[in-house]
């Protein structure tokens, strides 16, 4: 059994769940989970869904203050880490050292704030602080522009639209979620937020935030009293890269999820790491690539496990009333199979990479058994069965 002191910088879910999985591994040793946020850790998904709504934060807690206790992790809410020191495996902070034997970095992603006049007058959506800003600003009927047709931006123009405000989005990309889905879902969710009204501006950067609103690449003005930054996000990798560990769209980690440092790892939103298909460097913003990076790490820790990470991604997004559930990774470029049932099939180099399907979750678990298999299957092999997955 594994008795040392095990620090696992970042409170989110990946970094709570490592926690729970070196104690459920069997670890004996102290386990410290230090978070930059005030309070115990809570759920981000619904942030731009369903707290919208409700309003209802205590909902949003991953596990009760008991939890802690119980378990014997010392959870340092509110607290910052300024450097790590390898050479002595400490960190500091503030003016205190902490010991570590190991280190896991869950230091998650920020919002990308792009280089727009005037993008400091608009919000953000990434903390439960800003969605009660946001919530609170919802209370009256408004004119909501949002800077970006991802996931985030649409669910929240998908929840502001429903509850009655003149709802625009604005993505310098020619369609909606263009880096994770494919064209034909991309028109499934234009259709439906132009069904509910809202005004979709694509292909179309802002160039700038003015006191009035937005103003776009071609020169056109949309109106606004409360704009929505949801450009993106980049990682968390100063603390990683002043520590002299390799950077690159991320913490770079080997297929065990370790750094080049052998006593510390990296997991989440911040890790970039070797894909299991393709071997090609990822990293993935899901909060099931950080409980499986965050379980894995635990099984390598307690037990000496070096088999390489190979958990299929997958990824969901609840706009109105569509749920898109996404198993695999596809690239932009992959191939595109559209069925009649409205899932789409991904394809590279005739293999299957990915499978788009909407308010179908048997279908999307087929996909995820069939991609986690020993043999990816073959798009001969599927068209034989009329790329029925269920019959596959």
């Amino acid at each position: 059994m594994s008795s040392g002191h095990v620090v696992i910088v970042g409170a989110g879910q990946g970094g709570l769940q490592a926690a729970m999985s070196l104690r459920q591994e069997g670890h004996e040793g102290p386990i410290t989970l230090i978070g930059g946020e005030p309070g115990l850790p809570y759920q981000r998904p619904p942030l731009s869904k369903a707290y919208l709504k409700t309003g209802e934060a205590d909902k949003l807690a991953l596990r009760p203050e008991s939890f802690f206790e119980n378990k014997a992790i010392m959870l340092r809410p509110g607290t910052w880490v300024d450097a790590i020191d390898r050479a002595a495996q400490q960190l500091r902070i503030g003016s205190e050292t902490l010991d570590y034997d190991t280190l896991i970095l869950a230091t998650g992603t920020r919002n990308l704030r792009p280089p727009i006049h005037g993008v400091e007058r608009a919000l953000d959506l990434r903390t439960l602080e800003d969605a009660r800003t946001l919530r609170a600003a919802l209370d009256q009927p408004r004119r909501i522009a949002v800077i970006g047709g991802g996931f985030i931006g649409l669910e929240f123009a998908a929840v502001a639209a429903g509850l009655g405000h003149h709802v625009s989005v604005a993505e310098a990309a020619p369609r909606l979620m263009a880096r994770a889905v494919s064209p034909a879902m991309s028109e499934r969710f234009r259709a439906l937020h132009e069904g509910l009204g809202t005004e979709l501006h694509l292909g179309n950067g802002v160039t700038e935030v003015t006191g009035r609103g937005l103003l776009l690449a071609n020169g056109i003005e949309v109106t606004a009293d409360l704009i929505l930054l949801a450009a993106g996000v980049r990682p968390n990798v100063e603390l990683a890269q002043q520590a002299g560990l390799e950077v690159d769209n991320g913490v770079v980690v080997d297929a065990t999820l370790r750094t080049a440092d052998p006593q510390i790892f990296a997991l989440g939103d911040c890790a970039a790491f070797p894909e299991a298909v393709s071997g090609r460097r990822v990293r993935l913003e899901s909060v099931q690539a950080a409980t499986d990076h965050a379980r894995c790490i635990a099984r390598t820790i307690v037990k000496g496990e070096t088999a390489p990470y190979a958990a299929v991604p997958w990824f969901w997004s609840d706009q109105h009333d569509l749920k898109l559930q996404i198993a695999g990774l596809a690239a932009p470029s992959d191939e595109s199979v559209a069925l009649e049932d409205g899932a789409v099939l991904r394809f590279r180099n005739d293999r299957l990479t990915a499978v788009e399907t909407i308010n179908d979750a048997k279908t999307h678990m087929k996909a995820r058994r069939l991609l986690g298999g020993d043999v990816v299957p073959a798009r001969d092999s599927l068209l034989e069965k009329n790329y029925d997955l269920t019959a596959a």
